[in-house]
């Protein structure tokens, strides 16, 4: 007979080891060196749809129309056409000066130095327009009408 132990009895000693020594191996504990749990960053993927959750986009809210509501012919407004080259508006509450600027500059075909706004105490906003000066305001208040 030979030394050598068989395939058999070494299946059974392997066997033996590991219902004494369990199967996985026994881990040390990792030291916390802070009280404080952070949790470990994950990966982050990009969102992706399976479908639109807005049908169409919307048109925009503010198109040059919308902008401008009126233009203001009180007293002062007449005396800033003449004395500054400016034009008084009525405009949205919700626009700013450069949709103001663009918004004049397409209707009326003129160029627009600056624009300055205020918002009145009935809560509507007015917007100075001062023009360029190669354009002059009066001819333009009569063209508006």
């Amino acid at each position: 007979l030979s030394i050598m132990p068989s395939k058999a009895a070494k299946k059974a000693t392997s066997a033996k080891q590991a219902t004494r020594q369990g199967t996985t191996p026994t881990r040390k504990s990792k030291i916390r060196t802070s009280v404080s749990f952070h949790r470990p960053k994950t990966l982050i993927t990009a969102r992706n749809p399976k479908y639109p959750r807005r049908s169409a986009p919307h048109d925009p809210r503010l198109d040059k129309y919308s902008v401008i509501q009126h233009p203001l012919t009180t007293e002062s407004a007449m005396k800033k056409i003449e004395d500054n080259n400016t034009l008084v508006f009525v405009v949205d509450k919700r626009s700013n000066k450069r949709q103001i600027k663009k918004s004049v500059k397409e209707l009326y075909d003129i160029e627009v130095m600056k624009v300055n706004t205020l918002i009145r105490p009935d809560g509507k906003k007015k917007a100075y327009v001062r023009l360029m000066p190669d354009y002059d305001a009066l001819d333009v208040a009569n063209k508006i009408g």
